[in-house]
């Protein structure tokens, strides 16, 4: 017999699976569960992005493309940052079409970090930047971001983690799970503590068109002296409800790009082809669809957060994204407790605070990526649940 744990590697062994499928799964094995757990948008892909999918299936256009994309493609993406951040990339050499956000990310970490390298990671964050910077060797050093600063990274705490080892900042913004932004003053504190060094920053702004009220996102790259050291990560499938296309972006500075396609070549080769040949409609003809989809996200995202400030729950208002992260320490109950009960006996899922990292605990998220429907029988059934869970604490 084969002793596994000899074999299997250790780096892998020690990550732990995702908090978020977790739940998933769990809600997958109930009848009549209503899930607010997993980040995808309940609208289809807009119709002329499934159009022209279809036409290219038909056209027998599906062959390899370039390992980098295509290069309409990658011209149409250069043009959208342009006209959303007034800062252009060369389609040539500074742009890399990725299967999703999710591989430009792995990209980025492995083009940059060595053994031993630090990676400051603002958390509570997406599931997987830690092991991403594992896997690539590196020491993942985790920022707890704080409800009273609106989960943003601020200056002094990156200052205080900042060592000789650190090599690469990670800026989740619009941030998943807490739908926290940073505005320009906050990126701007946060350039003027990175100038001077040598740090490089991964921005994943994958939620930069889900940002609400009347100020538009701002990415890092836009302050000044912070392109040449940003590999900005993006991608269609949120704003664009094209998750399972898996279709994501990197752009870079040329000398970063050129050691990222390698990666890309070796592990990958190229994205896929009908999917890039939809993207391109969908940057050139589909920001209607997306205009509507955000104000549909507003109107959600306004309904749940009275939700749950009406019941009880303390939850701070997200200005991005499509996720809110309620406070549940009132209930005494841990994230993981208060999930599992919940699940069991009122049959809604959601996923605990501490899956995106300690500084999570005592904390839940909830999608609303889900009909008005849909998370109005939610919000019913955990106001039901936790007025049991009240009324078993008083008897």
């Amino acid at each position: 017999m084969i002793d596994y744990n000899k074999i299997l590697s250790k780096k892998v062994t020690n990550i732990p699976f995702s908090g978020i499928r977790k739940f998933f799964d769990i809600a997958a094995s109930y009848k009549d569960v209503i899930s607010l757990s997993v980040g995808e948008p309940d609208f289809k892909t807009p119709w002329a992005i499934r159009k022209e999918a279809i036409k290219t299936l038909e056209k027998g256009k599906t062959t390899y493309t370039a390992n980098a994309g295509l290069e309409q493609l990658r011209v149409a993406i250069s043009d959208y940052l342009d006209n959303r951040l007034e800062t252009r990339y060369d389609p040539k050499k500074e742009l890399i079409v990725t299967v999703g956000g999710s591989e430009a990310i792995d990209l980025a970490v492995r083009a940059i970090v060595d053994i031993g390298d630090e990676v400051l990671i603002p958390e509570p964050s997406f599931v997987c930047y830690s092991p991403i910077v594992s896997l690539a060797n590196g020491v993942p050093v985790p920022i707890e971001t704080k409800v009273e600063n609106n989960f943003k990274l601020t200056p002094e705490q990156l200052k205080a983690h900042i060592t000789p080892k650190t090599k690469l900042l990670i800026l989740p913004y619009p941030n998943n799970p807490t739908g926290a932004v940073m505005r320009r003053e906050d990126l701007e504190a946060i350039a003027e503590v990175l100038r001077g060094t040598d740090i490089m920053i991964l921005s994943d702004e994958i939620y930069s068109e889900l940002t609400y009220g009347d100020e538009k996102h701002v990415s890092i790259v836009q302050i000044e002296g912070m392109r040449e050291r940003t590999i900005l990560i993006n991608g269609f499938s949120k704003a664009f409800s094209m998750t399972g296309w898996r279709l994501g972006f990197s752009a870079a500075p040329e000398e970063v790009t050129r050691q990222m396609l390698k990666i890309h070549q070796y592990g990958i080769m190229s994205s896929p082809s009908v999917s890039q040949y939809a993207a391109i409609t969908a940057l050139t003809e589909c920001a209607e669809d997306v205009a509507k989809m955000r104000d549909e996200y507003d109107l959600r995202r306004r309904l749940i957060v009275k939700g749950f400030n009406d019941m009880g729950l303390e939850c701070f208002e997200p200005e991005g994204a499509f996720y809110v992260f309620p406070s549940i320490k009132s209930t005494g109950l841990t994230s993981q407790e208060f999930c599992e009960k919940l699940i069991e006996s009122h049959r809604v899922a959601v996923v605990p605070g501490d899956a995106f990292g300690k500084s999570g605990e005592g904390f839940i998220r909830v999608s609303y990526a889900y009909s008005l429907n849909h998370i109005n029988t939610a919000i019913e059934r955990i106001g039901e649940f936790l007025k049991e869970l009240r009324n078993d604490n008083k008897a």
